[in-house]
């Protein structure tokens, strides 16, 4: 087993790794630019080194800093999170160059389905459904494109081959748009990846977005862990994540998930990632693309299963095996994710940045907040405007949702704008509770953010924690030193570890 893991990311995703490793018995090594010097990530690790720069450009996504860090610091592996490095098949193999284990898939496999078209043909081959589609070395050609896109058949969507979250993505509804949405997506692909190649696929209409998570060990060992229901999602990006799917059969999920065995098992796929499916509304189902990574949304997989998904591929990475068989694998519940943005739903989600004045996580039966800041951390532009993952369990969806309805009114966040109020009016959204959703769903249902608001206690609650310990001293200089010494960010306030940075 690992002695020593450095997180090369930051944010909730870095906390959430750094307790998992700090359980296991395993030093938490953490890495943070100049903006995140004060971050909850830097504080929740055991030990934290800087990366010199602000811009991610300039630091997590220098896998070469990162590397000479690990290296330095003696550790004997890098988790990589999701973002950033975590599918970059260069950085998993300079650290295997350098003898530094990679808590993840193959550089190999990383490559081959970091390419969508390559990954397309690999899961074609395995036996698994695909949408219909075209690619080839003629994609720049505007004669050869409009041909195979009258092939395929209106409407098609124009993706780029290298990437992913919906960057390099349009929909073309007739030959007269395909010209302009090819160059646009060529255009955005290249900016993104730095690969302007694109390919096409048939339109599918308010499909469901399903996600199959699938593990496998250098032992042979494959196995799924069942589905994530991902309908729910703007301009591409998830937004609301379950497990079960409210659409997904017994039959139809055994299929899916053998498929995504099946293909795993084909790639010699090992530890964590996600087969990703659209699931048509007569129950097909096709293959859309591999996340060779953990996802934003795994903890309602690890509510309904009871496992631990970090801990299972810090051991595959050590070379043991799956920590649980098929055979062992039950769902639990019904469990809900829902993704809390520093953003203003009245301003077209802008990102919004300030100090969080109030920032108070629900507690409650079947509640669970991961979150990469606390009260007085900074919302900058540098980085995602996530806030934290607000995940509800209940042994029902109904049970479930209900808890969920009553975190989302219970979460005061003063200092930025949220989505918080957009979250209610979704989850209280009578075909949502039906779970009559597709990925259309928001387009289609134009959700305002009403001022339903926080409870007055809610607020109450934030103006007493904003208030000094002694008003009397409130406007004095001892007052203001005093406040500025045991500040939000400080371990005193945090009750977290202290360590030299």
């Amino acid at each position: 087993m690992f002695r020593r893991v450095l997180i090369a990311n930051r944010g909730e995703i870095a906390v959430r790794v750094a307790a998992t490793l700090q359980q296991m018995g395993v030093t938490a090594l953490a890495v943070y630019s100049d903006p995140d010097r004060r971050s909850l990530h830097v504080f929740s690790a055991d030990e934290a080194y800087a990366l010199d720069g602000s811009t991610s450009a300039d630091t997590y996504l220098r896998g070469d800093k990162i590397l000479d860090l690990a290296l330095r610091h003696k550790a004997d592996a890098v988790h990589p999170g999701y973002g950033f490095l975590a599918e970059n098949a260069e950085f998993a193999q300079a650290c295997a160059d350098r003898g530094v284990t990679f808590i993840g898939p193959s550089p190999a496999v990383i490559r081959a389905m970091g390419d969508k078209v390559a990954a397309k043909q690999a899961f074609a081959a395995a036996g698994v459904p695909v949408v219909p589609g075209w690619s080839g070395a003629e994609h720049e050609r505007p004669d050869t494109l409009a041909r195979e896109a009258a092939k395929v058949g209106y409407p098609v969507l124009v993706k780029a081959a290298a990437g992913g979250g919906g960057k390099g993505m349009r929909v073309v509804e007739t030959s007269a748009e395909l010209s302009a949405a090819v160059q646009a997506a060529q255009r955005e692909a290249k900016a993104a990846f730095g690969d302007s190649r694109v390919f096409l696929e048939r339109y599918i209409r308010r499909p469901r977005h399903v996600e199959i998570q699938v593990f496998g060990d250098a032992h042979g060992n494959v196995v799924h862990l069942f589905e994530r229901e991902c309908s729910i999602q703007r301009r591409h990006q998830k937004i609301v994540e379950e497990s079960p799917s409210p659409g997904v059969t017994p039959e139809l999920r055994a299929r899916m998930g053998e498929a995504a065995v099946r293909a795993a098992a084909a790639i010699g796929y090992t530890n964590a990632g996600t087969v990703e499916f659209m699931v048509d509304e007569a129950g097909g189902f096709y293959f859309l693309e591999v996340n060779t990574r953990l996802q934003v949304e795994h903890p309602v997989t690890e509510l309904v299963t009871g496992f631990d998904l970090v801990r299972a591929q810090v051991i595959v990475a050590a070379g043991g095996r799956l920590p649980f068989a098929q055979e062992e694998l039950r769902q639990h519940g019904h469990a809900v994710e829902c993704r809390v943005y520093a953003e203003d739903p009245a301003r077209g989600f802008l990102p919004s940045v300030g100090t969080l004045e109030c920032f108070v996580a629900p507690t409650g039966p079947g509640v669970r907040v991961d979150s990469g800041v606390m009260q007085g951390s900074e919302v900058t532009v540098h980085y995602d405007p996530q806030l934290a993952k607000l995940i509800s369990w209940g042994r029902t969806r109904d049970e479930s949702l209900a808890r969920m309805a009553w975190a989302l009114r219970r979460f005061p966040i003063l200092g930025v704008a949220t989505n918080l109020e957009f979250l209610q009016s979704l989850i209280d959204h009578p075909l949502f509770r039906a779970g009559r959703i597709h990925t259309q769903f928001l387009e289609e249902h134009r959700l305002a953010a009403e001022a339903t608001g926080l409870p007055e206690e809610a607020y109450l609650a934030a103006a007493l924690t904003a208030l000094p310990a002694d008003p009397a001293r409130a406007a004095t200089g001892e007052g203001r030193a005093a406040s500025a010494a045991v500040g939000p960010e400080s371990p005193w306030h945090a009750g977290l570890p202290w360590r030299n940075a």
